[in-house]
């Protein structure tokens, strides 16, 4: 059994495969790892008080996978697949009833926690928040999750065309939007 230290210098592909032999310890130093990301992500998408329990339930599943697990792309392109499916189960799930000035004013709560917003930033978030869910979820999973347009496309299992076409659309949308203002 390695020491919490020892798994520092571990890639995320082979804490995968340490915790599909089940070493525990392994797959604690990759939620350790994602954790926050995986709440960013819920967030973004506009989860506000139910991201952590998604969050959670991301680990769970990827727990549940982790004999399944084959490196063939990078970790996190498999992480976010599973993050993607919840978000959507979640979205059909839920009676989504609150208008976007709501949910732009209870998004803005949680980012002036790190003290992000300013005025242009919070026209981008308006912006955002009023995009597609599709195009949304391109924004979010490149610019504020770090993924590459081919880990995009193999998370929402479109082509990579597709992804840059949204991308390019959705930033098109929120500079449009910015200058209206």
């Amino acid at each position: 059994m390695k020491s919490e230290d020892s798994y520092s210098n571990c890639s995320d592909e082979e804490l995968m495969i340490f915790a599909s032999e089940e070493k525990l310890d392994a797959f604690e130093a990759l939620v350790r790892r994602h954790q926050t990301s995986v709440v960013n992500f819920f967030r973004r998408m506009g989860v506000y008080n139910d991201a952590e329990d998604l969050a959670q339930e991301t680990f769970v599943r990827l727990f549940q996978a982790r004999k399944r697990y084959q490196i063939t792309a990078k970790f996190t392109t498999f992480l976010y697949v599973i993050a993607r499916r919840i978000c959507l189960d979640y979205f059909r799930h839920q009676k989504r009833e609150t208008d976007g000035m709501e949910r732009l004013t209870q998004y803005l709560c949680v980012e002036e926690e790190h003290n992000v917003p300013n005025e242009m930033a919070g026209r981008a978030l308006e912006a955002l928040e009023k995009l597609p869910e599709k195009m949304k979820m391109v924004v979010i999973l490149n610019i504020y999750q770090g993924l590459k347009y081919e880990e995009i496309a193999e998370v929402m299992k479109i082509p990579v065309g597709t992804v840059k076409s949204r991308m390019f659309n959705a930033l098109r949308k929120i500079r449009e939007e910015i200058e209206e203002r």
